[in-house]
């Protein structure tokens, strides 16, 4: 019997399967089967077989949600990885102000989802006309590509962010591993009609780097920089 453990207000739980409703899964805890959220627009199976590895939970606090906890990481080897792909975008914007990132020169006025010519920018940095596009990536191996499944979404923000790089706005995409394992990030050919508006975007003089979360403590940091190929 799996015996529920804390973590902070992390709880440990063992993964049972994923319900037909794609949002939701089974997590025994304490012995129990209990259905819980998965914060994820993608199939968790899509990634890597989560059945019966272990899994850190988050108490969902509000009296409205349907189920009682959110499932927060999963156990990969040695360490827990987070499923929540909207971390990375938290992670660069607590990180942003940082030496790390010294490299986008001023960011005295950082600015969260705001819209540009009907592009919704990440981050935009006003001072430099600066846009920073987060990408998230879940991914068990030390190399993988980007994208690994066709996005007409990712399609039409290329498409824009090549309006707005001609227009002389300055662009950072970022692509970022909830894996800290991930070593390497190949931009996915087979995927022609990104991999062209991708390279168009870069000979604009769009800018792409790597970055790599790891948890401490149960907290995403940013853990070091990832190779794009």
């Amino acid at each position: 019997m799996q015996t529920a453990t804390m973590n902070g207000d992390l709880i440990i739980g063992t993964f049972v399967k994923e319900e037909k409703n794609r949002f939701l899964c089974l997590v025994e805890v304490s012995g129990i089967e209990t259905v819980c959220y998965i914060p994820s627009s993608c199939r968790l199976s899509n990634f890597m077989i989560f059945d019966g590895r272990q899994v850190l939970l988050i108490p969902n606090k509000s009296q409205k949600t349907r189920t009682e906890y959110s499932v927060f990481a999963v156990k990969n080897r040695r360490r827990f990885i987070p499923i929540n792909f909207s971390i990375a975008n938290q992670v660069i914007e607590e990180q942003i102000y940082s030496r790390r990132f010294s490299y986008l020169g001023k960011r005295k006025n950082v600015i969260r989802e705001t819209m540009l010519d009907g592009y919704k920018a990440d981050l935009y940095i006003s001072e430099t006309k600066t846009i920073i596009e987060i990408k998230s990536i879940l991914s068990f191996e030390a190399e993988t590509v980007f994208p690994t499944v066709y996005s007409e979404r990712a399609l039409k923000q290329l498409i824009k962010i090549k309006e707005l790089l001609l227009q002389g706005y300055k662009v950072h995409y970022m692509l970022v591993s909830l894996n800290p394992d991930v070593k390497q990030i190949t931009i996915n050919q087979h995927m022609r009609d990104f991999y062209e508006h991708f390279r168009e975007c870069i000979d604009l003089g769009m800018h792409c780097c790597g970055y790599s979360i790891c948890l401490h403590s149960g907290i995403p940091t940013l853990h070091s920089k990832i190779n794009i190929c």
